[in-house]
């Protein structure tokens, strides 16, 4: 290794921030040796911290996992148990931040409220008209027709058609990501991107700090605003044991003059779209718009600026003077694109998924690279496929992460004690985050099932009824279940039990990953 590269190592910030945290946890331990005569008094000061935070947690409207996964550890050391979690714990949020989130609250309300149309889908039945309703109640985002939507099965078909999509831009581009990475994809949006800044277009760049951490330079930003790119950095990572870094940017918005965008769960990295082989063949998928349902898509990607910049925006600028009608379609083809936020206390993720189970009548069928799923997405599950409706889970079979693949493993025993089935994905790592029920509605986005999406990330998705791209979903799925592998109940019971032990432990703490 040369000198060079042996620094880039020692002094990239991921390096220099640990440094940081084990000084700060050094400090803390000096601390307590220095005044180990006042230990006593220390002592009962950590015990009334834990007993407040215990009843706290208790008090509060979490979730029964995410509670109890905070409820043992403190129990267990109630020394520094209830320090860690005031430190650590929750989502709780300053005057400041309050204000913000209701400003973009406001904002979508405001600019997107009038657009307001559940009571289309009456045709569709009363399920379909209260799952739209509650998207347009609390999470602000409206029901539209007029929408063309198109399907890529995989990050490989995305690429080009993306590609084309941004050099059609006139007016501006819009992109978010939790990940940006230096590569074959990045590279060839970049080329755009400065060509079309050379064209007068407004491109603007929101990407998170903790997604990027060892992908980017912490000066990145600057970078591109040299070049004429608008950048905004997502919560910067601050090397301070603080709750601010739970909350992350993960939603994945390519957006072009208003009227098209594209959502799924590729972020712009060569893996996502297989220029790079990471864990076998990457299987993701994304969602194309053309209409009405994009413009919806600009007004979230410029709350994100406004939450961030701090500065207010003119909407009206931005909304296309006429968005494209697509006669072709005819009536009968909604589309509700959505966002979450961790911090307005509404679980809008996990809420349209489990209205989804809940409303299925013949099947679920569902992708996800991470199956950490709460007590009540689990009793749902299960339910439905003890009702006879068919209830089957794709993850992968190659992690990205191993110890969350143990915790994903560790969900299986229930379900298919219920009826439910589950296979991986053998060729590789499965991203994609999908959902297709009854073959009228479907989601494709950002969302996870797993704890950090559902309560603690910035979110998007898409929720389909009646439209063509529900049945390519569908589609989707059964073409990759016949190249993965069924888990059958007998063989997860054949594994060693010291294996089974640690799977019922990472469960425990599976709210905390």
């Amino acid at each position: 290794m040369t000198l060079k590269k042996l620094s880039s190592y020692l002094f990239h910030r991921t390096v220099l921030v640990a440094v940081l945290l084990l000084i700060q946890i050094g400090l803390l331990v000096a601390m307590i040796l220095r005044f180990s005569d006042y230990f006593v008094y220390f002592y009962f000061i950590c015990v009334a911290l834990s007993v407040l935070a215990v009843l706290h947690i208790i008090n509060s409207r979490g979730d029964p996992g995410y509670k109890i996964a905070w409820l043992v550890p403190i129990l267990l050391v109630p020394v520094f148990g209830g320090l860690v979690y005031l430190l650590c714990g929750g989502n709780r949020l300053s005057a400041r931040v309050q204000r913000k989130m209701e400003g973009m609250d406001r904002r979508l309300v405001e600019v997107l409220g009038p657009d307001r149309k559940a009571e289309s889908l009456a045709p569709f039945g009363q399920d379909a008209v209260n799952q739209s309703h509650y998207l347009e109640e609390y999470a602000h985002c409206p029901l539209y027709t007029n929408t063309f939507t198109r399907y890529f099965a995989l990050g490989d078909d995305v690429m080009e058609p993306m590609l084309e999509e941004l050099r059609k831009a006139e007016h501006y581009i819009f992109l978010e990501y939790f990940i940006i990475t230096p590569g074959k994809l990045w590279d060839a949006v970049l080329e755009i991107l400065e060509e079309k800044v050379r064209q007068g277009v407004d491109v603007r760049v929101i990407y998170d700090d903790v997604g990027t951490l060892y992908t980017l330079p912490k000066t990145y930003d600057k970078e591109l605003e040299a070049k004429g790119i608008r950048c905004r950095v997502f919560n910067r990572f601050v090397p301070v044991l603080s709750v601010r870094l739970n909350n992350r940017d993960h939603r994945k918005f390519c957006i072009v003059d208003g009227h098209t965008a594209f959502t799924g769960g590729i972020n712009l990295a060569d893996e996502y779209v297989n220029k790079v082989v990471r864990y076998g063949r990457w299987k993701d998928s994304a969602i194309l718009l053309k209409g009405e349902g994009a413009w919806s898509m600009t007004v979230m990607f410029l709350t994100m600026w406004e939450y961030i910049s701090g500065r207010t925006e003119d909407y009206a600028a931005y909304r296309p003077a006429s968005l494209p009608v697509q006669a072709e379609l005819g009536a009968g083809h909604w589309v509700q694109p959505y966002a979450d936020s961790p911090l307005d206390g509404e679980p809008v993720g996990e809420t349209v998924y489990l209205n989804l189970i809940t409303k299925a009548k013949r099947y679920v069928y569902l992708m996800t690279p991470y199956l950490i799923i709460s007590d009540s997405v689990t009793t749902a599950l299960c339910n439905a496929a003890k009702s006879g409706v068919d209830v089957r889970i794709l993850t992968p079979h190659i992690p990205d992460k191993k110890i969350i693949f143990e915790v994903t493993r560790a969900h299986y025993p229930p379900l298919l004690e219920a009826g439910v089935r589950i296979f991986e994905y053998t060729p590789g790592f499965l991203h994609a985050k999908n959902f297709a029920v009854d073959d009228q509605y479907a989601t494709v986005g950002s969302i996870n099932m797993d704890y950090r999406s559902m309560f603690l990330h910035f979110e998007d998705g898409v929720w389909l009824c009646g439209d063509p791209t529900v049945l390519d979903v569908k589609r989707d799925f059964l073409e990759t279940q016949a190249i993965s592998e069924e888990i059958t109940l007998e063989a997860v019971r054949r594994h060693p039990w010291p294996r089974q032990l640690l799977r019922s432990i990472l469960r425990m703490f599976a709210p905390l990953m």
